[in-house]
């Protein structure tokens, strides 16, 4: 659960700091339009996970990670990640972009949801390694 917790601290740091500077670059998720440098945004959870799974299998897991295994710690990844990026995304709305644009956000949210579980499945097949046999 340590690697987890680590991994995913690093996602919801890092995805909380990108909401900020996007705002200092004059992105705004006021507008129903997705300007072109948000679509970089994916490489955070992609690189976190693919860095914390990779950990977790050669620290925890000695070398040999079933594909349930490897989803079920990405998944803890994210959740831990998603908590924290959430949290960012609140202050945003509360302090930093204060107006009518919790539904734009909100969608925003959802895709992140929906691209952290594609990278789950993902890397879960990249980093398996260990065959279940059914006899």
């Amino acid at each position: 659960m340590k690697n987890a917790l680590l991994s995913g601290i690093v996602i919801g740091v890092l995805s909380g700091i990108w909401m900020f500077a996007m705002h200092s670059f004059g992105v705004t998720p006021s507008t129903d339009k997705v300007a072109p440098i948000e679509y970089f945004s994916f490489l955070i959870p992609a690189i976190g996970l693919f860095f914390g799974i990779r950990s977790y299998r050669a620290q925890e897991c000695k070398g040999k990670m079933g594909f349930l295994e490897a989803l079920i710690q990405s998944f803890k990844i994210l959740i831990v990640g998603g908590i924290i990026a959430v949290f960012g995304a609140i202050l945003y709305i509360s302090y930093i972009s204060a107006g009518n644009n919790i539904r734009d956000f909100s969608g925003r949210i959802f895709g992140a949801l929906l691209v952290g579980v594609l990278l789950a499945f993902g890397v879960s097949l990249l980093f398996h390694n260990k065959s279940n046999k059914v006899d």
